[in-house]
C-alpha cells in the first residue's frame, strides 16, 4: 500500500501574462519507509508538486492521499500525519534551541512536561543536547538543519518531505544529514520525500527517483535502473543520466511560476 498517492495531480498559475500550468499531471506512488528522490530542473514543477502534497497550495485538478489521508478532504489530517523542513529553515534565533523545540511540542498540544520530554528525546537523537541552552543564532549550519529537522519530527510524522536539506552545508554538515535521514528509515520506518539539486546526494540517499520535467514525470526508478537505461551503463553518472532524461542540466535553484 502507498504511504503517498497521485493520480493527475496538477496546478495552473493565473498570472498576469496569462495561465501557467506549473504541473501538468504527477502521477506518482511512495511506499512506506522508501526514502524518495524528487528531482528537476528549474521550472519543471518539483517545488509546486511539494508544495501541493504539504498542504501549502490546492490542486488545480487531480487527485492525491498522503499517509492515509486525502489531499483535498482532509488537509488537516495530512498536515498531522507529515513533517515539512522548508529550505530555508524557519527557527526562532532569539530563543534557545530548548525553548524552540519546548514551544514546537506544545503547538502540537502537547503538556509541558511531555513537550520538555519530548525535546530532550529528539535533542539525543539529532545530537542536539550539549547545545540545548545555546541561543539558535549561535549554532553553526549544520546545527541549525539538525535542529530544523527536530521540530519537524516533533508528532512523529509518517512522512517527511525535505526541501534541499543540505544547501549551504559544508560537506561534513551534509555527510552527517545523509546518516540522519538513512537513520530515520532505518530504525523509525519514516518515508522521506526528498527534493535536492545536488546529484551525488540523490544518488546516496535515494531508494528511488522520479525526474519530473515540464510539469510531469519524465522517469522513474533506481538510481540504478535510470542510469543503466538512459546512461546506457551501471557506471554513468547521475548527472549524465539526468541530462539524457531532460536535455538540461541541474541548476541550483528552482523557479517556478507565483500566483498572483
Amino acid at each position: 500500500m502507498a504511504i503517498i498517492s497521485t493520480a493527475g495531480l496538477a496546478k495552473t498559475f493565473r498570472t498576469k501574462a496569462g495561465p501557467v500550468e506549473a504541473v501538468r499531471g504527477i502521477d506518482l506512488t511512495v511506499a512506506p519507509g522508501e526514502i524518495l528522490g524528487f528531482l528537476g530542473p528549474n521550472g519543471a514543477g518539483k517545488t509546486t508538486t511539494l508544495r501541493m502534497l504539504t498542504t501549502l497550495l490546492p490542486p488545480t485538478s487531480g487527485a492525491a492521499t498522503v499517509a492515509g489521508c486525502d489531499l483535498a478532504r482532509d488537509p488537516d489530517g495530512v498536515r498531522q500525519k507529515i513533517g515539512y523542513i522548508a529550505q530555508s529553515g524557519g527557527v526562532d534565533l532569539s530563543v534557545s534551541v530548548r525553548e524552540e523545540l519546548v514551544t514546537q511540542g506544545r503547538l502540537y498540544r502537547l503538556t509541558k512536561a511531555e513537550a520538555a520530554a519530548r525535546a530532550d528525546e529528539l535533542a539525543r537523537d539529532l545530537g542536539l543536547t550539549d547545545l540545548l541552552d545555546r541561543t539558535c543564532a549561535a549554532l553553526s549550519g549544520g546545527q541549525r538543519r539538525r535542529l530544523d529537522i527536530a521540530m519537524g519530527l516533533t508528532h512523529r510524522p509518517e512522512v517527511l518531505f525535505l526541501d534541499e536539506p543540505t544547501t549551504g552545508l559544508d560537506p561534513g554538515s551534509r555527510a552527517d544529514l545523509w546518516d540522519l535521514v538513512r537513520q530515520l528509515r532505518d530504525e523509525h520506518g519514516t518515508t522521506v520525500f526528498l527534493t535536492t539539486h545536488y546529484l551525488d546526494e540523490a544518488d546516496a540517499l535515494a531508494d528511488r527517483l522520479v525526474v519530473v520535467d515540464k510539469g510531469r514525470v519524465a522517469a522513474e526508478g533506481t538510481p540504478s535502473a535510470l542510469k543503466l537505461r538512459y546512461g546506457g551503463s551501471l557506471d554513468a553518472s547521475l548527472q549524465d543520466t539526468f541530462l539524457a532524461i531532460t536535455g538540461r542540466s541541474l541548476a541550483p535553484k528552482d523557479t517556478t511560476p507565483v500566483a498572483v
